[in-house]
């Protein structure tokens, strides 16, 4: 196994553990436990977990948080040298709005087979009709991105069968 790719691999595994800390805030607040770290330069520059439910707000998704705290961050909303890692597959909003900060690269966990627009659905990051596309890398600690979502879900349904 080359040297780079296990350094490369080993570095996404910890940016996504990141990812899944904000996933579980989320979880904690009963939100939908979706988490996203914006990186440049190996330090992490925007945190996001989703807020739609607390806030009252459809667009509080992670990514959007993520990425708007990592605009802030750097002064500016072209994000081309940073990499975002969330721990599943991004809506339309959210692709579009890693595409539209001109991210150089995603990473996710799992896939979302009923909203993924980065292959699931659609690949929007990917259409080469765009002027920026985005690289992608998936299926990084997918069992526990995926878990996380599953328990969720479980526990919603549950709590919903009592009544």
């Amino acid at each position: 196994m080359d040297l780079e790719f296990t350094h490369e691999y080993l570095t996404h595994e910890a940016f996504m553990q990141e990812a899944l800390v904000e996933a579980q805030k989320a979880y904690d607040m009963d939100e939908v436990p979706i988490g996203a770290v914006v990186v440049k330069d190996g330090k992490i520059i925007g945190r996001g977990h989703n807020l739609r439910e607390s806030e009252k707000d459809p667009i509080l998704h992670a990514e959007i948080i993520a990425i708007r705290q990592a605009a802030q961050t750097l002064g500016g909303w072209r994000l081309t040298d940073c990499d975002i890692y969330v721990t599943i597959e991004p809506c339309p909003m959210c692709a579009g709005a890693i595409l539209q900060a001109r991210i150089r690269q995603l990473v996710f966990g799992a896939r979302d087979p009923k909203a993924g627009c980065v292959g699931s659905l659609y690949n929007l990051l990917q259409d080469a009709r765009f002027n920026h596309q985005t690289e992608v890398v998936e299926a990084v600690l997918e069992e526990e991105c995926s878990h996380i979502m599953k328990d969720y879900f479980r526990q919603k349904r549950k709590k919903y069968d009592k009544f």
